[in-house]
């Protein structure tokens, strides 16, 4: 079973991906969740993940942070960024950082299942 790994400070939002996540019955996914990069750096250092959707803005350790650090370890791990805008500077910080794309938390309902078959190509 694929594990995805939802790196989200607002407990609200990480709800929210979590139950889209787990509606997704052709894709049976496993999630674990962390609410900030550091959490999210400890968790991958005792379970394995095939994606992660990791938020830009976060306390501690910010996603563009937390991206890098994960791909410097993990570089097989798919990371799709989620932003309030969808543009910007921190945006293209997050896509160099590592990430293959950035989905605004606006659309990232509609674009979820997509956003994940790109991840596993």
């Amino acid at each position: 079973m694929p594990k995805v790994l939802i790196i989200e400070d607002e407990a609200s939002i990480r709800a929210v991906l979590k139950d889209i996540l787990k509606d997704q019955k052709e894709l049976k996914l496993e999630v674990d969740e962390a609410k900030d990069g550091l959490e999210a750096i400890a968790l991958l250092e005792s379970n394995h993940y095939d994606l992660a959707f990791c938020d830009i803005k976060m306390p501690k350790m910010d996603g563009i942070a937390a991206t890098r650090v994960l791909k410097s370890r993990h570089s097989h791990i798919p990371i799709l960024g989620l932003s309030v805008t969808g543009h910007g500077y921190q945006v293209e910080a997050m896509l160099q950082a590592g990430a293959i794309k950035v989905l605004t938390k606006e659309k990232a309902v509609d674009e979820l299942y997509d956003a994940i078959k790109m991840a596993a190509r």
